[in-house]
């Protein structure tokens, strides 16, 4: 009579007590301890800012006359910005701005800044110079093409505009997804 012992999962040496399962892709590399989750989520937070919540602290400042606290900053080319952009953003080209953006910001107030999309970095290259030249500084996730999927008014060079909201990105009828 033969006896097999129970096949164990090698132990991740990053995080022990995470066994790692080479047979599942999603666990492969294992979860982080949730000290280190909690850090890492936590400074993403401090790094990025989400579509839906730059456009809600933006409508309440305009419903309130009051001030966001942050300016929206806008690094594509001229061409991008005149095709659409966030009302109220400020206009400087990632190219720009080392030699424009303490003219154009202040250093007391934190810049937001977006591109194209998920699939372009220009936001986290303005981000950098930026942060580079003393700024406090956030990305918003998904840049334009996000603001204009979840439905939010824009501006173009002919005027104001807006979409109707993306099913995939944003609820079609709710305020918000309740992230």
């Amino acid at each position: 009579m033969t006896t097999t012992s129970p096949q164990v999962n090698p132990v991740s040496p990053v995080n022990p007590g995470n066994p790692v399962n080479p047979g599942n892709p999603v666990l492969r590399t294992p979860p982080a301890s949730p000290a280190a989750a909690a850090a890492y989520f936590s400074a993403s937070l401090a790094f990025h800012a989400d579509v839906s919540d730059v456009a809600a602290a933006l409508a309440d400042a305009r419903a309130t006359g009051g001030d966001p606290g942050f300016v929206v900053l806008d690094s594509r080319s001229t061409a991008s910005w005149d095709q659409g952009h966030v009302p109220g953003a400020v206009h400087l080209p990632t190219a720009l701005i080392a030699e424009q953006a303490e003219q154009l910001l202040d250093k007391d107030v934190p810049v937001v800044t977006y591109c194209w999309g998920p699939g372009c970095n220009g936001a986290t290259r303005a981000a950098l110079a930026l942060a580079e030249l003393g700024f406090r500084v956030k990305e918003m996730l998904g840049g334009f093409e996000y603001w204009v999927r979840e439905g939010f008014a824009y501006e173009t060079w002919e005027g104001p505009a807006q979409q109707t909201a993306d099913p995939l990105t944003a609820p079609v009828d709710a305020e918000d997804c309740g992230c």
